[in-house]
C-alpha cells in the first residue's frame, strides 16, 4: 500500500492518510489482520511528524478500521462485513443526495435520474 500526500489540497495530512487507508481496506487491498507500518516508520516514509500519523491511526482505530496491540503492532481490524457495508452505503447515500440536489435544481426528473442510475449500475 502506498500513501501519497498532496500539498495542493486543503485537506489535512492526517485526513489524507486516514482516507487512503480506509479506501485500501474497503477496496480489499488491505485485508483483515494485515500489518500496517508503525507510526514512526510511516512518518519517516512520508517525511511528516509522528504526531500526524498518530492522529490518523487514532481516527482509524476509533472508527474500527485498525487495531493496535502493545508490542505487536498495528493491524487491519477483523471487522465484520456489515460494518464495511454500512460505510459503503453511507458513501453511496452522499453521492445520491448530491445527484438528487443537482436534479432538483436543474429540472432533471426523478425518472431520468433513476434511468441513469440503472444504466450505470448495470454497466460492467
Amino acid at each position: 500500500m502506498q500513501i501519497l500526500i498532496s500539498n495542493h489540497t486543503t485537506k489535512p495530512i492526517y485526513e489524507q492518510i486516514t482516507s487512503q487507508i480506509k479506501h485500501a481496506i474497503m477496496s480489499g487491498e488491505l485485508k483483515s489482520g494485515d500489518p500496517l507500518p508503525s507510526m514512526r516508520a510511516l512518518a519517516k516514509d512520508l517525511h511528516i511528524s509522528v504526531i500526524t500519523t498518530q492522529k490518523a491511526y487514532e481516527d482509524l482505530q476509533r472508527d474500527g478500521f485498525i487495531e493496535s496491540a502493545a508490542g505487536r503492532g498495528t493491524f487491519v481490524s477483523s471487522q465484520n462485513k456489515e460494518f464495511i457495508r454500512e460505510e459503503q452505503l453511507r458513501l453511496a447515500e452522499a453521492k445520491l443526495q448530491e445527484a438528487a440536489e443537482i436534479g432538483r435544481s436543474n429540472g432533471i426528473s426523478l425518472e431520468t435520474l433513476t434511468e441513469l442510475l440503472t444504466m450505470f449500475y448495470d454497466e460492467e
